[in-house]
């Protein structure tokens, strides 16, 4: 197990995808380094009121504790009690235009220590697309790549992490999907660490060929004020899922993160309106019966 050489990786996964968004923004990122006093630290890279990008993140973090917290060991209570150690990068993308889509993406570590026992390792990762205009040929596109991401570690993998990624990125008080999936996967240990590591390597790859095709083909878009408002409103939902839902998030506040780099993800500009739904018919309401919910992509 060979933490050094995931460190490694990670850092330099994110100055390549940054390197890529900036060339694609035509703007630089900001770099914010930073230490936290239970052990560890990171650096966060965020544009924001760009041309493209109204804010992007991208994350890096190696952190350490004495003790893991509650969403970590949720689903493995025999963890709890343990320290941690946990590494990876995170981002999220959220464009100006309604009909350019948000993205996240993640790929992480994580080691569970005891004295006196050997370290327990696991991987996660994925990446999901939310669009606010639905086009099926970016849906396509984005389920294809993270294919054929995955099909050259089993091809059973890549049905497995879609259908997870849909269940897990679900609001069920809204009981709709946040977007249109992609891929999620968690607790990977097998076959052994380099199999492992080399898929998690996979997804952090093909990242920029899932997405950026897509942000390039809908960023010129003519839109107005009403596509707008409709964006703002779907953040709200992106919102919701990342304060209520999600893992990450939960696990950088309950473990004393840094709260900025944390909720860097937010989405700039969001809107709740009370009881609306878009009419029948409407470019609005197509995402809702044609995007939203769960379809065979690839």
């Amino acid at each position: 197990m060979d933490l050094r050489a995931v460190r490694d990786y990670f850092c330099g996964l994110q100055q390549r995808i940054v390197r890529a968004l900036e060339t694609l923004e035509g703007g630089r990122f900001l770099s914010d380094s930073w230490e936290r006093p239970e052990g560890g630290g990171g650096t966060t890279r965020v544009l924001e009121d760009g041309a493209l990008f109204e804010r992007a993140g991208v994350a890096f973090s190696h952190v350490s504790g004495a003790l893991l917290p509650p969403s970590a060991s949720a689903s493995r209570p025999q963890l709890a009690g343990r320290g941690f150690e946990a590494t990876g990068v995170s981002l999220v993308l959220h464009p100006r235009n309604p009909y350019c889509p948000t993205v996240h993406m993640n790929v992480r570590l994580f080691t569970a220590t005891k004295a006196g026992e050997q370290p327990l390792w696991w991987f996660g990762g994925g990446m999901d697309l939310t669009p606010y205009y639905g086009f099926e040929e970016d849906a396509r596109h984005f389920h294809a790549t993270c294919r054929r991401a995955l099909d050259p570690h089993g091809v059973e993998r890549y049905p497995r992490y879609k259908k997870w990624c849909d269940e897990y990125f679900f609001l069920k008080h809204r009981n709709e999907p946040r977007g249109i999936g992609g891929i999620f996967f968690d607790d990977l240990a097998e076959p052994d660490f380099d199999g492992a590591f080399a898929l998690v390597r996979s997804v952090g790859e093909h990242f920029l060929t899932a997405y950026t095709p897509i942000a390039q083909k809908r960023r010129g878009m003519p839109y107005g004020e009403r596509e707008r408002e409709f964006q703002a409103w779907r953040r709200g939902r992106y919102a919701e899922f990342n304060l209520v839902f999600d893992r990450g998030t939960l696990f950088g506040l309950q473990s004393g993160g840094r709260t900025e780099s944390i909720l860097m993800s937010m989405p700039p500009r969001v809107a709740w309106r009370y009881g609306w739904s878009p009419a029948p018919g409407t470019p609005e309401a197509a995402l809702f019966t044609d995007f939203l919910r769960p379809r065979d992509w690839a």
